[in-house]
């Protein structure tokens, strides 16, 4: 029972984590708590849905169309709404977030409707042993995805100038921008980036649990909580955080009662910030700008 209990929650850890990636992503560069990534990666769902149910198109081609459509959803996010506040208070641009998350719920709603869709299981239903457990399918897929994704993340960063130039914007913008660094490009590359991860998020959780404009809302607060867990500017962080969140809600869930699920990431982050206000690998004090 460990086994399959500690893989499972690897498994929705991981799922956590490209929430939290992208709440860091986009906090680290504008400062601002995108409430709608949930959101985003909801949309991703419905149109990989589409793309497979309506117009008969295979899983690949279905996901490289959510990812298309999440990165443009994100892109026209931060030119239609965040770039012109976007020397608004941390507040104002919170509630642009809040607002944009209202407005796809609504929208998703009206346009596929309130009712849990099933999505294409395209994976052997059949469990495996692993450590001495069974365990769907599916979720050793979506950890592999995961982290095939979060080794494209590190490379990204560590060895592109995009990946570069967002970090030296996220340590001091003013001075990116005089040393000649797009700050507005990289700022827009970030919505994209918020979108990119979405998109994944949503399309790998689909087949798992079901479709509907609320499917990302329990997720979004979980990888917020990871997030704020590793310290909101940190990437490894937010990733750390997410896996000892759903593991332990995982063996909270099998050991205590199901109950106990939901509760055990804000019990973690409470004791945490209680200890350590900044997060695991935050600093004390940051620059505002």
């Amino acid at each position: 029972m460990f086994g399959q209990l500690f893989i499972s929650g690897v498994a929705t850890g991981a799922l956590y984590a490209l929430t939290a990636v992208a709440v860091v992503v986009v906090f680290r560069n504008t400062r601002t708590i995108n409430l709608a990534q949930g959101d985003f990666a909801m949309v991703g769902a419905f149109a990989a849905l589409v793309f497979i149910k309506d117009f008969g198109l295979n899983y690949y081609v279905a996901l490289f169309g959510a990812v298309l459509t999440c990165v443009l959803l994100g892109i026209a996010f931060e030119r239609i709404v965040m770039r012109p506040i976007a020397d608004s208070d941390w507040l104002t641009l919170f509630t642009a977030t809040l607002g944009m998350y209202y407005v796809l719920h609504g929208v998703a709603g009206w346009f596929w409707g309130r009712d849990t869709k099933a999505f294409p299981v395209t994976f052997d239903p059949t469990p495996i042993e692993v450590i001495g457990g069974l365990v769907s399918q599916g979720h050793v897929i979506n950890m592999a995805w995961a982290g095939g994704i979060g080794l494209m993340l590190f490379w990204f960063f560590r060895y592109t100038k995009q990946g570069i130039a967002m970090r030296a914007v996220t340590d001091d913008p003013d001075t990116a921008m005089l040393m000649g660094i797009p700050v507005r490009f990289i700022v827009l590359l970030t919505w994209g980036m918020a979108g990119f991860l979405a998109a994944f998020a949503g399309v790998l959780l689909a087949p798992i649990v079901y479709v509907a404009p609320e499917m990302m809302d329990e997720v979004l607060i979980k990888g917020y909580v990871a997030a704020v867990f590793g310290g909101l500017y940190s990437i490894p962080g937010a990733i750390l955080g997410a896996l000892m969140i759903g593991i332990t809600e995982n063996m909270a869930g099998g050991y205590l009662g199901s109950h106990f699920k939901t509760a055990t990431a804000f019990v973690m982050i409470v004791v945490l910030l209680a200890f350590r206000p900044q997060g695991l690998f935050g600093i004390q004090k940051r620059r505002e700008f």
